[in-house]
């Protein structure tokens, strides 16, 4: 027990293993909590760009909610107005089955930070002939100016009233809808914060019922932000690690693993083989891996595991090839050998019964530096845009 105590005492001889050793502690603390806390399924359901309507109520491109707080900006968090929640609704009769349907959506806007995107949800059901019933939209400022956004929306085909992108309305604004909507009368590049409404308008027929949601998009969202397909960030970060965990493992072990053995097996029997091997490892080690891989998931695939593959095969020939060669070179002059040799055991009984198992330690410190490199390496290529798009890292 004590010597397995001053054995593990030497490790902070070694600060690259320490840090390797945090860094992959880290990891797995944090792919452990993933895994519990979204389902793998739930994961790659919500992060695949097909998947409409996951994300829709996020920002574009927002930074993380603790942003402001080593900023010191304002910058606002997304508002979301239902007529259920927050919305009042009135109905008038017209006759003939028909009523005036009023919607009136409040909300509070308390930053001079303009919003980032503005969006109107404006879903009808129970209409028997499938034709949209007249919609108007209004908006009433703090100062109480009434504008109208939209006098009719049946020419919308979708339920989505974009007014960020309404054409005509920028053409009357003279800008960005949502920017000039906002906008404190005494400087355009501030918000004015106060009071808003949005009345949404509607002569529905019988049977027929509107719902209302506005979204007021904000410029912060969330613990990790989101990007430009309004996905949070989050989900990428959490199961970003046990991707990438499995990634530098089997990255590791895989070329390693393969990198010992061919060590071994050259160095054992010297002469053209082990020049051939030692040629190879030259010739990999002023390759670019980099690059490589961007070639490749430009030109041939992104999937992780083509990548993986690639990885693998341009580190079976490495640097650790030479060190291996070099351990090997000096076990092979033991007497140890001499006698397996007289004994009449083979080569390559020698080899995986005797080299290579006397040597097997030195691969762990070798797992441990390798890892974290992999897993960056991983890192490295999502960033740049080759990462698999169907994983989230």
């Amino acid at each position: 027990m004590i010597n397995r105590l001053r054995q593990i005492g030497r490790i902070r001889r070694y600060p690259s293993l320490i840090v390797g050793l945090s860094i992959l502690t880290v990891i797995v603390i944090v792919a452990l909590y993933a895994m519990i806390a979204i389902p793998y399924s739930e994961a790659i359901r919500v992060w695949n760009p097909g998947v409409v309507g996951v994300w829709q109520d996020n920002p574009r491109n927002a930074h993380p909610i603790w942003w402001n707080w080593f900023t010191g900006d304002d910058l606002p968090r997304t508002q979301i107005i239902t007529s259920e929640d927050d919305g009042v609704t009135s109905v008038e009769p017209l006759g003939d089955g028909i009523r005036r349907v009023e919607i009136v959506l409040p909300f509070y806007y308390g930053t001079d930070v303009l919003p980032r995107e503005l969006q109107l949800r404006v879903p009808v059901t129970g209409l028997e002939s499938g034709v949209r019933p007249p919609i108007s939209v209004s908006w009433i400022g703090p100062d109480g100016v009434t504008m109208v956004l939209r006098e009719d929306l049946r020419r919308q085909d979708r339920p989505n009233y974009r007014i960020s992108q309404d054409s005509d309305l920028r053409r009357l604004t003279g800008g960005l809808p949502h920017r000039t909507l906002f906008a404190d009368p005494q400087d355009a590049q501030r918000a004015l914060a106060g009071d808003y409404r949005v009345v949404v308008t509607a002569e529905l027929p019988e049977g027929a019922e509107i719902d209302a949601k506005l979204l007021v998009y904000g410029q912060v969202h969330g613990w990790a932000g989101t990007d430009h397909l309004r996905r949070d960030l989050t989900v990428a970060l959490l199961w970003g690690a046990p991707v990438a965990l499995v990634f530098g493992v089997l990255a590791a072990v895989g070329a390693q693993i393969s990198t010992f053995i061919l060590g071994g097996i050259g160095t054992w029997f010297g002469g053209k083989l082990d020049n051939v091997f030692r040629r190879m490892t030259e010739l990999t080690m002023i390759l670019p891996l980099l690059p490589i891989l961007i070639v490749v998931g430009h030109f041939y695939s992104r999937s992780l595991w083509v990548i993986l593959g690639m990885v693998i095969l341009l580190n079976i020939f490495s640097a650790a090839y030479m060190v291996y060669r070099s351990m090997f070179m000096q076990a092979k002059s033991l007497p140890y050998f001499e006698a397996a040799q007289a004994y009449g055991a083979g080569n390559w009984r020698i080899i995986f019964r005797y080299l290579l198992p006397r040597m097997l330690p030195v691969l762990l410190p070798q797992f441990v530096l390798v890892i974290p490199t992999f897993v960056f390496l991983e890192a490295s290529l999502a960033v740049i845009g080759l990462g698999d798009p169907v994983v989230p890292t």
